[in-house]
């Protein structure tokens, strides 16, 4: 049975990178005695997929797991169990099962897009220049890779946006597709101001995870099924 996890990650813990994020959910899964699927061979280890990594000091309540288990109690039960067993930083919103079970359907590989708000750390944004750097046909930014550097227009990334009282909104393309980062972004803002990147200037937090499903936008948890005390009896049945 696939398993998908919707979490948080807030706090001090937004300082920890991607892989001790995977180290922390392999110990929580032993700690709530999740009965996960482990793989076959030398050296098993617990069949776990992330979907797209969050950047370190950024913060989310819109995170994601995919895990495999051989079996399972009812959602609400594991969503407990799980939250009792883990730190308030990382809290567990959502456990369902996944419809589809076919490779493709893992987090990693069908998210789409995702939802970030921008909070403006040593200034209010200026949203003359938001709106002029939104309404151009293309938005060029350097991208750095360990071989070489290219220019990138990331306008085409862009899905939405709104400047909110608590911050800027946008809707970025996200995965293996296509993939803006906010900062990116916001390395536009600031050239179109005539400024060096501001690196600290800015909080991104990531709101919520998506996949397109018929020219919809679907949050990743979604895609799955609540697990019932009842479902699970039928299971067992069968």
């Amino acid at each position: 049975m696939k398993i998908r996890i919707k979490f948080t990650k807030t706090g001090h813990l937004r300082f920890i990178g991607h892989l001790d994020v995977m180290r922390y959910f392999q110990k929580l899964m032993r700690r709530a005695n999740v009965d996960i699927r482990y793989s076959e061979g030398f050296s098993p280890h617990q069949i776990m997929s992330f979907a797209q990594p969050l950047g370190v000091g950024d913060t989310s309540e819109g995170e994601y797991v995919d895990i495999e288990v051989l079996s399972s109690g009812c959602s609400e039960e594991m969503i407990r169990c799980l939250n009792e067993k883990s730190c308030p930083e990382i809290q567990i919103k959502n456990y369902v099962r996944i419809l589809d079970e076919t490779r493709r359907s893992n987090a990693m590989s069908c998210v789409a897009a995702a939802d970030y708000q921008i909070l403006f750390q040593k200034e209010k944004p200026a949203e003359e220049i938001l709106s002029s750097l939104f309404s151009q046909e293309s938005i060029l930014v350097l991208r750095k890779t360990k071989t070489k550097e290219m220019v990138a227009d990331i306008r085409p990334l862009i899905l939405d946006w709104a400047l909110k009282p608590e911050g800027l909104f946008v809707r970025l393309a996200t995965g293996s597709a296509a993939n803006c980062k906010p900062d990116a972004l916001m390395d536009a803002y600031d050239a179109l101001r005539g400024l060096t990147p501001q690196k600290f200037a800015y909080h991104f937090h990531r709101l919520e995870m998506y996949a397109k499903k018929e020219e919809q936008w679907v949050p990743l948890y979604q895609l799955g099924e609540t697990l019932t005390p009842e479902m699970l009896t039928e299971r067992v049945a069968e």
